[in-house]
């Protein structure tokens, strides 16, 4: 990559003023999808470089490279870092005379992917643009936790702001503990992650939930919602019941399950009368929350009064009202249960450590914490073991200190309970459970009501039936762990998940929805809402979204320009939606990525120039590499749906993985690329003659007369021959019987209400009114096409253009338009985009001129109402006046009244 071509100043030269705050980053965004950049998430955002620093490369700045080496170093060192073994050759290159020299921008690309590392969330590509005309670089950074990879650019900027100037100390620490703390606050719990891979081993979409911890697999109908093993199956009312474990034990004992004898207390005292009436002091009890997790305010075997107050305090803590029962001895067991059957059993062996004779508890602790497996995190299956105020009053009761020496293969424990959040070294049982106690367990997990339950069962042999050694079940819960099932540190893995994901899917049932993608210069709506149409027309509740808005069952939800992720999460998050057609727009790409992360078919109707200039798209091969996305994120199984008339589009073939099929509209006999594709036993939509067909190879499918297709116009809207092209090809691809793409296409009727803004006819007084919403070259051509082609007295046109187009492209509106009678241009003023008022009617009156169209035949009138009653009183007798409208609504309300039936 280039870099600016300037010299650095030598470190010996005296040290340049610097401002720090000539670093600066804008538009810092998340595309939580496919992208420009690569077809997986990035952190987007544009590095402005002013001041001094825009004159220097990093490696003219004294002292720079060592203190970003010092700093960079510091982060590696974190005990929980991946970033020790990336490449830092980035830092020798920032060393004055190496070359290529790095820019502001590629630096703080290193720098955030090395914070990503240290985060938890190893990472390692990355991409600078080069500066547009603004001078802003354009960075792109990998992420994998939205939060984080946002979070790792704030704190990259803070960090080479620090190591800029040689007067302020680089806090590496505190980024490092900044990260950590975004990393744990963002990523998924143990439980989720594994469920989240589960899924998508299995192809399953899956679609967290911003700012929650909801994650939704699958898409439509298709779609589930998880909160770890909590289901959109789970009962409220189970859970109701388990988080009272009172309560929970009286549904157990009604169905004659083992638990532990006791009661609700809601004073010391009234925990001590309890306890008495069990037994104790004879007989030790426990005492818990009575509704709490993680082994919180759980305490050990109590056999004093004085251990019981103090016991209390704890888990009164938790919650008010504290379960005073029986304690009963026995290995501490976890049984899931989904869907009402045993698929896991383990043992929880409470944190401990194991003697050797020389060291201290608190040095074996530390030694048994290296264990990779051992940290905070979806990445490590094991907690680390505590050396905190509980473990120290734990060990306490046995006479030891966290200083004490224990004996060579002596086991010390660090907490009552088995808990794996505390430590706690999970063991697999399954295999070892008894038929009898997998009844009973069955048995418990149907008495509370739950599809996904974790039961606690205390018992000396899992191999024994219950009733013969004294277990007894102490807890059921909703929304178990499973990751020390599906990672035991002994026997075999259980797959859980796969259990978890084949109740909510059973055989046979779909996961996701036939997902269409639609993208083009020109024609991107109406195409979007005709393949809505087919599939609508067979049933299918279908939604789509278009710039008009959001639509389910053709039912308007949400008006707008509604092209991008947004809206796609829409359709995709409603579990209704059998078929999802996106219209997916070249901004929206840009801005954000893609709202999906595959599609079933992906359609391309064209490349043309438009918007071309912005966002650093400034030439129609750059604009053909964005709409190149959308065969790229085709699934292996699907089908991209290409133009074969058009060489950009045709070339997209090669970026898919799927199948292509193609259309055109000049048929087999004058594209060879048709030709070659159905020799090779390839699909096809084309023009045959008078009629709409589908080939396959030499099958040829006639599908309807091209003059009996309403959206034709008789024929003479030739223009709409791709966009009708594009969607018989893609419901054909996706299955649809040719009669019913017949019914539909001749179905679909263009009116206001259909296909509001696009070729809209209306018949008004003696003559005929065409509003559109035409707005480049090559949709103003289509749509002069066709009008030339209508018999009429008279044609006048109303027209405009948005500022944002190059003054070419708005000269050709005005070419296209130079054969008409009359033309009179308008502007508005929120339509102008930076140009000065009258210039967007100047550069259209230029390319009139060019075409040959006289002055005398052109009038500008600003204001869009004015314009329109001129051009309707103009028309005269079987005229035609085409409108392009900026705000379509306000000009079909003017019309409504000269226009019956609209």
């Amino acid at each position: 990559m280039s870099q600016p071509d300037v010299v650095p100043e030598p470190i010996s030269s005296p040290a340049p003023e610097l401002d720090i705050y000539d670093l600066r980053v804008s538009r810092l965004r998340a595309m939580r999808g496919p992208n420009p950049w690569r077809l997986a998430p990035v952190v987007a955002c544009e590095v402005l470089v002013t001041g001094t620093l825009a004159r220097i490369t990093p490696a003219g700045v004294p002292g720079f490279a060592d203190r970003m080496r010092a700093a960079i170093a510091e982060v590696a060192a974190h005990p929980d870092s991946c970033a020790g073994s990336r490449d830092h050759d980035f830092i020798g290159r920032l060393h004055d005379g190496a070359e290529p020299r790095l820019s502001w921008a590629e630096v703080l690309q290193q720098v955030a992917l090395e914070l990503q590392c240290v985060a938890g969330t190893p990472v390692s590509f990355g991409r600078v643009a080069e500066p547009d005309e603004t001078g802003a670089w354009t960075l792109a950074v990998e992420y994998v936790e939205e939060e984080v990879g946002l979070e790792s650019v704030r704190q990259a900027l803070a960090l080479v702001r620090d190591c800029i100037t040689d007067d302020r100390l680089p806090d590496a620490p505190g980024v490092v503990t900044e990260m950590r703390r975004t990393y744990e606050r963002s990523a998924p719990g143990p439980t989720m992650q594994v469920l989240i891979d589960a899924a998508r081993r299995r192809g399953i979409p899956v679609r967290p939930v911003p700012d929650d911890y909801i994650v939704q697999i699958g898409l439509g109908r298709g779609m589930r919602r998880l909160d770890a093993t909590m289901t959109d199956f789970t009962s409220v009312i189970a859970t109701d019941i388990t988080s009272d474990k009172d309560r929970t034990k009286r549904f157990l004992e009604r169905v004659g399950l083992p638990v532990p004898r006791g009661s609700v207390a809601r004073t010391a005292e009234e925990a001590l009368e309890i306890a008495e009436e069990i037994g104790f002091p004879r007989l030790p009890v426990l005492l818990k929350p009575l509704d709490a997790n993680n082994g919180r305010g759980i305490s050990a075997a109590i056999t004093t009064e004085e251990q019981l107050r103090t016991a209390w305090e704890r888990a009164v803590a938790e919650h008010p009202k504290v379960v005073v029962e029986r304690y009963v001895t026995g290995h501490d067991h976890r049984v899931v249960v989904v869907a009402g059957k045993v698929v896991a059993v383990a043992e929880r062996v409470p944190a401990h450590v194991v003697g050797d004779g020389r060291r201290t508890v608190r040095e074996l602790i530390v030694e048994t914490n290296r264990d990779p497996r051992r940290g905070k995190g979806p990445q490590h299956p094991l907690a680390p073991l505590p050396a905190d105020e509980l473990t120290r009053e734990f060990l306490a009761r046995g006479g030891r200190t966290l200083d004490s020496v224990p004996d060579e293969g002596e086991a010390v424990y660090l907490r009552s309970t088995a808990n794996i959040s505390t430590g706690g070294t999970p063991i697999d049982r399954t295999d070892e459970m008894h038929p009898d106690n997998v009844t009973a367990c069955e048995m418990a997990a149907h008495a509370v009501g739950l599809d996904v339950a974790g039961l606690d069962v205390l018992t000396p042999d899992i191999g024994v039936p219950f009733k013969e050694n004294g277990a007894v079940i102490i807890e059921v819960n909703a929304s178990p762990g499973i990751r020390m099932h599906t990672h035991p540190v002994e026997g075999k893995a259980r797959d859980v998940p796969g259990a978890i994901l084949d109740m909510l899917y059973p055989p046979g049932t779909p996961t996701t929805i036939p997902l269409i993608a639609v993208t083009g210069t020109n024609g991107k709506t109406t195409t979007t809402r005709l393949i809505a149409h087919l599939f609508g027309a067979t049933g299918k509740v279908t939604g789509y979204t278009t710039t008009d808005g959001v639509y389910l069952r053709n039912r308007l939800v949400m008006e707008g320009d509604m092209t991008g992720p947004f809206a796609a999460n829409i359709i995709l998050s409603n579990p209704t939606v059998e078929v999802a057609v996106l219209e997916t727009a070249r901004g929206g790409i840009l801005r954000a990525g893609l709202g999906f992360d595959e599609c079933d078919v992906g359609v391309v109707l064209n490349v043309t120039p438009d918007h071309l200039g912005l966002r650093g798209i400034n030439t129609v091969e750059q604009l053909a590499e964005v709409k190149a996305l959308i065969p790229a994120v085709v699934k292996p199984g699907g089908f991209a749906v290409l133009n074969a008339d058009d060489p950009l589009v045709y070339a997209m073939r090669e970026r898919t993985r799927g199948s292509v099929a193609l259309f055109s509209a000049r048929g087999e006999g004058d594209n060879p690329a048709v030709a070659e594709h159905l020799a090779a036993g390839g699909v096809a939509a084309l023009v045959q003659g008078d009629m709409f067909v589908v080939r396959r190879g030499k099958l040829c499918i006639p599908v309807a007369k091209v003059a009996d297709v309403p959206l034709t116009m008789g024929g003479a809207a030739r223009f709409q021959f791709e966009n009708i092209l594009g969607a018989t090809a893609a419901a054909f691809v996706q299955g649809m019987p040719y009669e019913e793409i017949r019914a539909g296409l001749l179905s679909f009727v263009p009116s206001a209400s259909v296909m509001p803004g696009r070729m809209n006819l209306l018949r008004v007084g003696r003559g005929r009114v065409i509003v559109d919403y035409a707005h480049n070259p090559a949709a103003v051509a289509g749509l002069v096409d066709f009008v030339m082609r209508l018999d009429a007295g008279r044609r006048v046109a109303a027209i405009t253009a948005p500022g944002d187009r190059r003054d070419e492209d708005l000269r050709a509106v005005g070419r296209a338009f130079a054969g008409f009678d009359h033309v009179i241009l308008k502007e508005a003023a929120m339509y102008r985009r930076g140009r000065r008022e009258g210039e967007i009617a100047e550069r259209i009156a230029e390319g009139l001129a060019e075409g040959g169209m006289s002055p005398l035949r052109a009038t500008t009138i600003y204001d869009e109402r004015r314009a329109v009653e001129r051009a309707v009183d103009a028309m005269g007798e079987n005229g035609i006046a085409v409108i392009l409208a900026d705000d379509f609504n306000s000009v079909l309300e003017q019309l409504r009244p000269l226009v019956a039936g609209v």
